[in-house]
């Protein structure tokens, strides 16, 4: 069964991260990991989204969403794999051309299996702290009262996920209202330089899949490495 908003207990024994778009980058992302000093015995990492498509390691996908510390939401290229299976309507050409040929050059037995794992990801998830919950989406958080995302996910589905998974409104606008009911909201899809704040939603695709380099927020601090967060005061000088 879809499970489209999932909510994780406190981490009592160590640390969570939440980490920017892998995009079939994962040798990259291990590097960082080990880098960062992470610990799998004790640690777990939360991923925004897109671990597919661009990179060579597309398949590797698989692997790690069996690890018992990593956790991850669809991002809206998990959706084109998903809806490809589904209902055929996807324009490949344009999906082709943001990296998705590994995909689409697949045996469908085997497209099967991705799309299959990829529905079993939900659209949010929600990590609990000593501070108070994060929220973790793909793209925006289309309500200003993070609770009713749970139940928007369930009553308006197909608008509601679409808005999480490939607005860009909030960084186009650099929209800075916060969003009610949560500590932060963490999400990626849009690259960004830094890692930046609008109000209370973190942005932390830095482009480690693209000669960037990956942006781990500590969820228990709101912190980031290897470089810190630029806050909304920042960004407007």
């Amino acid at each position: 069964m879809e499970q489209r908003f999932l909510k994780v207990p406190r981490n009592e024994s160590g640390r969570d991260f939440a980490v920017g778009d892998v995009h079939g980058h994962f040798s990259r992302l291990q590097q960082a990991l080990d880098e960062l000093g992470f610990d799998p015995t004790r640690d777990r990492l939360f991923s925004v989204g897109d671990l597919v498509d661009r990179g060579p390691e597309n398949e590797a996908a698989l692997d790690w969403l069996a690890k018992p510390w990593f956790y991850a939401v669809q991002g809206n290229h998990e959706d084109y794999a998903i809806r490809h299976v589904r209902t055929g309507k996807v324009d490949v050409t344009n999906w082709r051309g943001y990296g998705g040929g590994w995909f689409l050059d697949l045996p469908a037995e085997r497209q099967q299996v991705f799309a299959e794992a990829f529905t079993q990801l939900p659209i949010a998830i929600e990590v609990e702290t000593s501070s108070g919950a994060v929220g973790l989406l793909h793209a925006d958080c289309p309500v200003l009262f993070w609770p009713r995302l749970e139940s928007a996910l369930q009553d308006r589905y197909k608008r509601t996920s679409a808005a999480c998974q490939w607005s860009r409104d909030r960084l186009r606008q650099m929209d800075r209202t916060g969003i009610l009911g949560v500590r932060a909201v963490v999400a990626g899809h849009t690259p960004v330089a830094s890692p930046l704040a609008l109000g209370n939603v973190y942005h932390i695709d830095t482009e480690g899949w693209n000669g960037g380099y990956f942006t781990f927020l500590n969820l228990e601090s709101l912190q980031a490495w290897p470089r810190e967060v630029v806050t909304e005061a920042a960004a407007a000088e």
